[in-house]
């Protein structure tokens, strides 16, 4: 059994077999818990070298009175990938695999649009909108993708494409009613 304890006390101590130890345990379950927050593996794999720089300079901080060795090092790797998340700006929410095929929905939106009748309303609404914004609400409404998947087709950080989703429709509702 791994005395996580121990190995904490040991890098606070400047060893560095230790940490090479408490990587070698540790890692491959750490990069799947900031795979799960961030969905990028190599980002992944960045929080948690990250992640274990800073055990290596704070692990003479720990206390076992507030809590478990495994659990604090959990915590720093949950707290970066959360802040990754946060603070990510053009953080690609997706593989690049995946983002190629958005190309095909890209597609399908333009079609979508020049199916449309020359003469309707919902046209020349669409006409009338900047391209990010009309791109935007047609890649969710025609395509199906989420914010995040906007973000990631259109190479802008998450937030800017909920603002173009949520800008594009309420000038769509204008401009409709």
């Amino acid at each position: 059994m791994f005395d996580y304890v121990e190995a904490l006390d040991a890098c606070s101590r400047g060893d560095r077999e230790a940490l090479k130890r408490l990587y070698d345990v540790e890692a491959a379950r750490l990069v799947s818990v900031a795979q799960r927050i961030v969905r990028r593996r190599e980002l992944a794999e960045d929080i948690v070298h990250d992640a274990f720089v800073q055990i290596w300079t704070k692990a003479g901080s720990f206390d076992p009175e507030l809590g478990s060795a495994r659990g604090w090092i959990y915590t720093i790797v949950r707290n970066r990938a959360l802040n990754a998340v946060r603070d990510g700006g053009r953080l690609d929410l997706m593989d690049p695999a995946t983002l190629a095929a958005f190309t095909d929905r890209s597609a399908v939106i333009d079609d979508a649009f020049v199916q449309l009748d020359s003469s309707s309303r919902l046209r020349r609404c669409l006409e009338g909108m900047e391209q990010e914004k009309r791109d935007s609400v047609l890649l969710s409404y025609v395509a199906g993708c989420s914010h995040g998947e906007i973000a990631g087709v259109l190479g802008v950080p998450l937030g800017t494409a909920k603002s173009w989703v949520r800008r594009g429709l309420t000038a769509l509702k204008d401009c409709m009613s």
